[in-house]
């Protein structure tokens, strides 16, 4: 080997080195990866993005949102024709108003046990015409309550003072007990009552008298009654009828009873209507 090809291999020598060192190093160099969703080491976001709520997402089941879901469309109320009342002036006692529009009635009663807040949306956003029926202590211990009802397009109506069956009670204690609890919704809401149901439907010939004596046009019964999402029929058809009245409480399912109240009222080709518009 001659001197100058020496020479070049010693030159070469360094930089291949350098080469082996450099591949050796890349081999044990560690390497990270990015957990979708998880940020990455320099704190930038991930390119993994979260989803994004859909905008057709189904509402919370029993949310308001889900009740006001679960109504059925009903055709237009068509304009009522009150139903006249006795010529003798008496109070008539019904159990349904007697008129063949393809109609029903919602009505609530007492106020004391409970009142559900979304109720009150419900009936708002629903376009729900409900008629209560309350106690004047319940009433007066919650105000707001119902007149945000009220505002929603309900009508308070009269049942009496004390909650207290009035059939072969005194004309003096029934009267008192009606005109009482009418003076005190009237304060109350600034319009007097002009319907009534007597407690537990107990009534004999001197309430009636008792309670048009007070300004009541006419006393009230039911047809159905529902409790817990349940409608439960009074005739062997099962099926709601034109001028039925459907009764209910304010109790902790009144959502699921209104639910249910609207569902049979339209499975039986019926729509909503107002009582007060009903009786002349």
């Amino acid at each position: 080997m001659s001197a100058t090809t020496a020479r070049r291999i010693l030159a070469v020598l360094p930089l291949l080195a350098i080469l082996a060192l450099s591949a050796c190093t890349a081999r044990h160099r560690p390497t990270f990866q990015v957990a979708a969703g998880q940020p990455s080491p320099s704190g930038s976001p991930s390119a993994t993005p979260s989803a994004s709520p859909s905008p057709t997402a189904k509402p919370a089941f029993k949310s308001l949102a889900w009740y006001v879901s679960q109504v059925p469309a009903f055709t237009p109320a068509p304009p009522p024709q009150p139903v006249p009342l006795p010529a003798d002036g008496s109070a008539p006692f019904w159990h349904r108003v007697p008129t063949e529009q393809k109609v029903a009635f919602i009505t609530i009663d007492d106020g004391g046990l409970a009142r559900p807040p979304a109720v009150i949306d419900f009936i708002r956003e629903a376009h729900i015409p409900v008629t209560m029926f309350l106690n004047s202590p319940a009433a007066a211990e919650h105000p707001d309550y119902f007149r945000q009802i009220e505002a929603a397009g309900g009508v308070v109506e009269n049942h009496t003072i004390n909650h207290e069956s009035l059939k072969g009670r005194s004309y003096d204690y029934q009267k008192r007990e009606i005109c009482g609890s009418a003076d005190k919704l009237e304060a109350l809401f600034g319009k007097r009552p002009t319907l009534f149901r007597p407690p537990f439907g107990n009534r004999d010939s001197t309430t009636t008298k008792a309670a048009h004596d007070c300004g009541m046009k006419a006393v009230f019964h039911w047809t159905e009654t529902v409790h817990e999402g349940k409608v439960r029929y009074q005739t062997p058809e099962k099926v709601v009828r034109a001028g039925d009245v459907l009764l209910m409480h304010f109790r902790p399912a009144l959502m699921d009873d209104l639910l249910a109240a609207l569902k049979a009222i339209h499975k039986a080709g019926l729509t909503l209507a107002l009582l007060e518009d009903y009786v002349g």
